[in-house]
């Protein structure tokens, strides 16, 4: 039992009692009070709702024993009525009560068993008239207990949906942080193998792997604290490029540039680090794919929108082609989720222009 049902089934449990308490205050108010044996009934029905039902929430659900607890329950409250008609409102208790203590199909055989007891209690069941408001009232009860049970459902599937959904998330971040960080450090040693004997280049190499390791590990804790981007916590997007773009200079080996064009400007909920992500997938696939000499990265403030532009002077590829990497289809699915766009342009041997389009409000 998850915490919503557990707390449920303690609301439901204290309805149940405060209907019983409340019957028992109405019994109160009549000329000459509740009788021993109201009180005895009273008394009877609150242990054994307790002992039985509230203090053993494991077996809730289970056929047996909760049919013949809830059978009892109904029996002390035909008895309770039929004695002292105050007790009429304990039905408002007892009627979901079914519900919580049996399931799927016997829940609904219970609350149409909880119904025929209220017409017991009232010694209705002889009156031909009265078949008409049992048939009435057991539907209501039963057409309540399959929307509570389809709301139900839905708010599984909700939950449900919405853990997939965290997943995918996670997995984004996962990639654009330590799997990026990885891939950064594979290159630098893979390029201090390659520089043998060279000392100086290869110690060189060695202290941006070492670089890279500290600073995806500091962006990997911040990731796990807040799932938001490492260079985004004290700084403006524009900043955050620009630290973003000197570090993959300098392990890179080659220069990227920043410019902003129109008047920077905060970004609501996840826009900010969306560019910021798209940005470094961009700088990372230049880095392992596209051999380029020179890489340019422009955001632009617009009215409604924001716009982020990685372009390089590489090899290009066919966009239409199959793409193994996870790059492009999480920088889509990041804009998708915002409202935005994401357009590739490039071909063979033209280089490549990312262009991250994204509703500003």
């Amino acid at each position: 039992m998850n915490i919503w049902e557990a707390r449920w089934s303690r609301a439901f449990h204290w309805l149940f009692y405060a209907c019983l308490t409340l019957g028992l205050i109405l019994s109160i108010g009549e000329d000459g009070g509740p009788k021993p044996l109201t009180l005895g009934i009273v008394a009877l029905m609150a242990l054994w709702h307790w002992f039985f039902v509230a203090r053993r929430p494991e077996l809730i659900g289970r056929l047996n024993p909760m049919a013949f607890h809830l059978v009892v329950i109904c029996g002390l409250y035909v008895a309770l009525v039929v004695g002292d008609r105050a007790f009429d409102v304990v039905i408002f208790g007892l009627m979901p009560q079914p519900y919580l203590m049996l399931a799927g199909p016997w829940s609904y055989a219970g609350a149409v068993a909880t119904v025929l007891c209220t017409f017991a209690a009232r010694g209705r069941l002889d009156d031909p008239g009265a078949l008409w408001e049992l048939a009435g009232a057991a539907g209501l009860v039963v057409a309540i207990g399959l929307f509570v049970d389809y709301v139900s459902r839905q708010s599984t599937q909700n939950r449900t949906v919405g853990m997939l959904e965290e997943r995918a998330r996670l997995a984004r971040e996962i990639h654009d942080t330590i799997a990026q960080g990885l891939s950064g450090i594979i290159t630098q040693l893979e390029a201090a193998e390659q520089a043998m004997p060279d000392l100086h280049t290869v110690q060189k190499r060695i202290s941006l792997a070492k670089e890279l390791a500290r600073d995806n590990l500091r962006e990997a804790r911040r990731s796990v604290d807040a799932l938001r981007p490492g260079p985004l916590a004290d700084a403006q997007l524009d900043a955050a490029l620009t630290e973003v773009a000197g570090r993959w200079s300098r392990t890179s080996g080659l220069t990227a540039t920043v410019s902003v064009e129109g008047t920077p400007r905060p970004l609501a909920g996840e826009a900010g680090a969306t560019l910021l992500r798209a940005a470094q997938e961009g700088l990372s696939n230049v880095a392992k794919h596209a051999r380029a000499g020179r890489v340019a990265i422009t955001l632009t403030y617009m009215d409604d929108e924001v716009t982020l532009d990685v372009f390089d002077d590489g090899t290009g590829f066919d966009p239409a082609a199959r793409s193994q990497g996870y790059g492009l289809a999480a920088m889509r699915e990041r804009a998708g989720g915002l409202g935005g766009t994401l357009t590739v342009e490039s071909a063979p041997g033209e280089g490549t222009a990312l262009c991250l389009r994204i509703p500003s409000s």
